[in-house]
């Protein structure tokens, strides 16, 4: 999970995510056309470090590489760390809500 977070750490590679996320399967020249000011080096670099983390996997197709948007360690985190927190907060809501809707005390 400490790749994912790294990985996620970056502004630059969380619109990678996006991207992907709007259109799944592009190839490194695709990604990087929408990264004006980056180089193909630069992007080949941060598409190796979401790799590393699973958050993109690879189809090679002839001498085409695309990269597609693995969600599944961004819904373990969510799952994990978020989804917890939620727990708690659901319940206090419960509890309010029945709190309020008792009949008062006479």
């Amino acid at each position: 999970m400490d790749l994912v977070f790294k990985a996620l750490a970056d502004p630059t590679r969380r619109l990678l995510l996006d991207r992907l996320r709007a259109n799944n399967g592009q190839t490194l020249t695709e990604l990087a056309e929408q990264l004006d000011r980056m180089s193909r080096q630069a992007v080949t670099k941060h598409l190796a470090v979401l790799e590393a983390a699973n958050l993109v996997v690879t189809v090679w197709r002839g001498r085409e590489k695309f990269h597609y948007l693995n969600p599944a360690p961004i819904h373990e985190i969510a799952r994990r760390w978020i989804g917890e927190y939620e727990k708690t907060r659901v319940a206090a809501l419960a509890e309010l809500k029945r709190a309020l809707e008792e009949p008062p005390d006479a």
